[in-house]
């Protein structure tokens, strides 16, 4: 079965801000490969972004967080990019962030 995956306007804005356009383009392949399977890759996240998922993508630096809903068999990405453990702009901080509605 394949996914639907679309990118978020928050997602779509985020990618876009990745000056280098070698990484957005490896970045916008890996969510390509979403489509297959999307349950088996990356892994579930927990705490405030419970019922998402986070793949690793460009090595160990860049996060894609994204939601699978296979009764629409859709994949929603919620968020990309940088992982900076404990710095205001990391990927999932940012995300609390954004699906918390604080500022």
């Amino acid at each position: 079965m394949t996914y639907n995956v679309r990118l978020t306007e928050e997602a779509t804005t985020w990618l876009a801000r990745i000056t280098d356009r070698r990484i957005r383009l490896k970045i916008f392949e890996r969510i390509e490969k979403l489509n297959t399977e999307p349950e088996k890759q990356g892994k579930p996240l927990v705490d405030d972004l419970a019922g998402y998922r986070s793949v690793r993508a460009i090595g160990q630096r860049y996060r894609i967080i994204y939601e699978v809903k296979p009764e629409i068999v859709t994949v929603t990405v919620i968020g990309v990019g940088i992982r900076k453990a404990g710095h205001r702009s990391d990927v999932y901080a940012k995300t609390t962030k954004l699906l918390l509605g604080s500022d």
